[in-house]
């Protein structure tokens, strides 16, 4: 997807997109949006596994990592996405940028219920909203279109701001991964209802490399998608033996 002039601006070298570590809100399958949610004592363990790896990962050059590469750091300014964020940057001494346009989706009236609850007192928009049909959108909750597109501009404006010297990490929440990442790959015109992508689980991360086209377009293109830490592969992940 067309995202701006090659020969005008410069770019990053590379985006990861990574979701906030379990909350209390997720262990309960509570709809969290917007609620200002902090991470629980399982998602604070998963934040720093997955700051690790991706440390190890991305920065100290394991796996296209560059080490003498700068990093750059936005976050959600809500407090699960922030304490996501500083798990990986604080270890590097890198500042943490709060960025209101990376927040999650706003689910309105929805927010703090329980997807059971939703289902028994609203059960039609809740299957329409789980068959992607917009249920959700009777009560008050932003569009998906808005949604990738606040989430777009965000990540198109923080790349433009450093040279292919610098890899770009956004940590936020599922739906406005999903829905930006859509709309940065241009499948939200192929699919509008937003349906193509799995939700990503809790601290795993999706990575982006920019292509330059002949005639100055930058292209993304997707790299990995719902990639985490090692530890995950041992189980235990949702709700690991915490030391």
């Amino acid at each position: 997807m067309a995202q701006n002039d090659s020969r005008t601006a410069t770019h990053v070298h590379s985006v990861t997109l990574v979701r906030h570590g379990r909350t209390a809100y997720n262990a309960a399958g509570r709809l969290q949006g917007q609620t200002d949610i902090p991470l629980d004592a399982a998602g604070m363990w998963q934040v720093e596994r997955a700051g690790e790896s991706l440390r190890r990962l991305y920065v100290d050059g394991e796996q296209g990592g560059r080490p003498h590469a700068r990093q750059m750091v936005v976050s959600s300014d809500l407090i699960r996405a922030m304490q996501t964020a500083h798990a990986f940057a604080d270890p590097l001494g890198v500042e943490v940028h709060p960025d209101p346009r990376v927040r999650e989706r706003d689910f309105g009236e929805w927010e703090g219920r329980t997807l059971r609850e939703l289902e028994e007192r609203w059960p039609d928009d809740f299957a329409a909203w789980m068959a992607f049909q917009g249920g959700e959108m009777r009560h008050g909750a932003e569009s998906k279109h808005d949604v990738g597109m606040r989430g777009t501009e965000a990540v198109n404006d923080w790349a433009r701001r450093a040279g292919d010297d610098t890899d770009l990490f956004v940590f936020s929440h599922g739906a406005w991964i999903s829905q930006t990442l859509q709309t940065l790959l241009g499948l939200d015109l192929v699919h509008p209802d937003f349906a193509s992508l799995v939700s990503l689980r809790n601290a795993h991360w999706v990575r982006l490399i920019p292509m330059d086209l002949p005639d100055g377009v930058i292209r993304w293109r997707l790299a990995a998608f719902n990639q985490g830490p090692a530890a995950v592969e041992d189980g235990g992940w949702a709700d690991p033996k915490l030391p």
